[in-house]
């Protein structure tokens, strides 16, 4: 009778044992937080009536992009939206057949297709500053496609994917400011419009001499001509429908409400763009959008020059009303960027559902015929799979962990 008691509790304990084992390492394996995407939802804003209609049109973004055909992604770099660190991840974290060519102390890599020698991506970092210094949408859309003719010969239609990144905008303003008190000045960007710069004139200068180092930001503010105010619409627009910088082609509330309206569609219609404030959405989206993975993970660092600055409510209002425009573009750009993330997201909650479905009624199907259960790789689930895919195809298939991220400080090569 006590070797059946020893031997009941043997029995009991060898499963339990085994329970515990597997949980152990379970959790070193997949430790908290690795998980791919799984707590995306923590940083997003408590759910508001959209102000904005979208379509489904507008917020399904998955585009065809053919890395190996004619597709070129085209990067709007504005300044201080944290642009520096997303050109970089272009370049150098994108899990490519043919990665980027990045040679140690060189600015610009080599991006081509594979096997040819023709560039999938234009930015600053794989082509250069090719149309200006911070070329904006005006002189990108003019520009690019003259200059990839020019580099390469060949003549089939291209297809160009315009992205870009945005921020909030009195961060952006204070990041800005304090790289122009540090001696940035911009001052060879071209501004190219109906094809020619602007005068001096339409544009003036906001300082004498060589830069505006040590500028205060009351004097920063008190510039009227300042391009900081209201960059990122501006950056956006088609400026030829206002009559580019010549102010006195129109009253100064058409001409605001043409720059608004012309940057909300050119943005709404890109391929893509992300949120400095939302990295792992950025990353998630662009992701699902453009078929191609990152490396590393995007991280979120909060601690910028612009969040160090000690800021007045009357001082932070008039930031606000010097980029009223902007303003009103990021409550835009947020809500559509927020609501593409939801519907992405719960697209492919439901395509794993259905997966998952189907893998199971397959698995029934073969147990009624009795037939023994062999494992079988089936397609679907994701947007980026091709047909044919075996076993390797779906592994390169799968989405890597993401931590939240951002660094804004941008850093010198």
């Amino acid at each position: 009778e006590q070797m059946m008691d020893d031997r009941s509790s043997k029995l009991i304990l060898v499963p339990i044992l085994a329970v515990l084992f597997v949980m152990i390492g379970y959790q070193y394996i997949c430790p908290a937080g690795s998980n791919s995407y799984q707590d995306l939802e923590d940083d997003s804003p408590p759910r508001l009536p959209s102000k904005f209609n979208f379509t489904e049109r507008d917020l399904d973004r998955h585009v065809e992009f053919n890395i190996k055909g004619d597709d070129v992604i085209v990067f709007l770099h504005i300044q201080k939206t944290g642009g520096t660190t997303f050109g970089r991840h272009l370049v150098r974290n994108i899990r490519l057949e043919q990665p980027c060519d990045c040679k140690p102390g060189q600015k610009k890599c080599t991006c081509h297709r594979p096997g040819k020698e023709e560039s999938w991506l234009f930015s600053r970092f794989s082509t250069g500053w090719s149309c200006g210094l911070h070329a904006d949408w005006t002189e990108l859309t003019n520009c690019v496609p003259v200059i990839m003719d020019k580099k390469e010969a060949q003549r089939n239609k291209r297809n160009f994917y315009y992205i870009t990144m945005l921020r909030d905008p009195v961060s952006r303003y204070l990041s800005e400011w304090k790289h122009v008190q540090r001696g940035a000045t911009w001052k060879t960007a071209l501004h190219m419009c109906d094809g020619r710069s602007p005068t001096q004139d339409e544009l003036p200068t906001c300082y004498s001499g060589d830069d505006w180092s040590g500028v205060t930001l009351t004097e920063f503010m008190n510039c009227p001509s300042n391009l900081a105010n209201n960059r990122q619409v501006r950056m956006l627009a088609d400026l030829s429908l206002v009559g580019c910088y010549n102010l006195s082609s129109m009253n100064e509330s058409q001409r605001n409400h043409i720059l608004l309206s012309s940057a909300m569609s050119n943005l709404k219609n890109m391929a893509f763009y992300g949120l400095t404030e939302f990295q792992r959405k950025t990353q998630y989206l662009f992701e699902r959008t453009f078929s191609l993975r990152f490396i590393a993970a995007f991280t979120q660092i909060n601690s910028t020059r612009a969040a160090n600055v000690d800021l007045s409510e009357p001082v932070r209002r008039r930031i606000e009303e010097l980029n009223f425009l902007d303003v009103q573009l990021y409550e835009y750009a947020k809500d559509l960027f927020l609501q593409r993330f939801q519907f992405t997201r719960q697209r492919e909650h439901q395509e794993v559902r259905l997966k998952r479905r189907e893998e199971r009624r397959w698995l029934r199907e073969q147990r009624e015929q009795g037939r023994p259960w062999l494992p079988r790789h089936r397609g679907g689930g994701n947007r980026g799979d091709k047909a044919g895919g075996g076993p390797e195809k779906e592994a390169e298939n799968d989405f890597p962990t993401t931590t939240e991220d951002y660094t804004s400080q941008v850093a010198r090569w």
